[in-house]
């Protein structure tokens, strides 16, 4: 019997754990959400996702993305800029930052 009841409870532990867990399509979804709506908050023209973002763990409830693009400012000349987007996962609002010396190392 106990083993019985052990099999049981295992099973619907497993189960229990791969009804919580995203699709593919919601994952895509929840992408196409990201880069949306940091592509919608830069300030950049032309602007577009840098890579891949960055999922911090739910007690922060951030992702990360750069976003590359060009100035929009006339006296910029058009230079390409970096902007740091943070999505909060929870209020569904991204952030930006300038980010333009994300490579450049620190003065000593």
């Amino acid at each position: 019997m106990k083993k019985i009841t052990a099999a049981l409870l295992l099973t619907l532990t497993a189960a229990a754990g791969q009804a919580s867990a995203s699709s593919p399509d919601a994952w895509k979804d929840f992408n196409k959400t990201l880069v949306d709506s940091c592509v919608a908050a830069s300030s950049l023209k032309n602007a577009k996702p840098a890579g891949a973002d960055a999922a911090f763990d739910d007690s922060v409830g951030y992702n990360a993305l750069l976003i590359k693009g060009q100035y929009k400012q006339a006296f910029m000349k058009n230079k390409t800029g970096t902007e740091l987007c943070l999505y909060d996962r929870k209020n569904k609002k991204a952030l930006i930052t300038e980010w333009d010396n994300v490579t450049t190392l620190p003065k000593k």
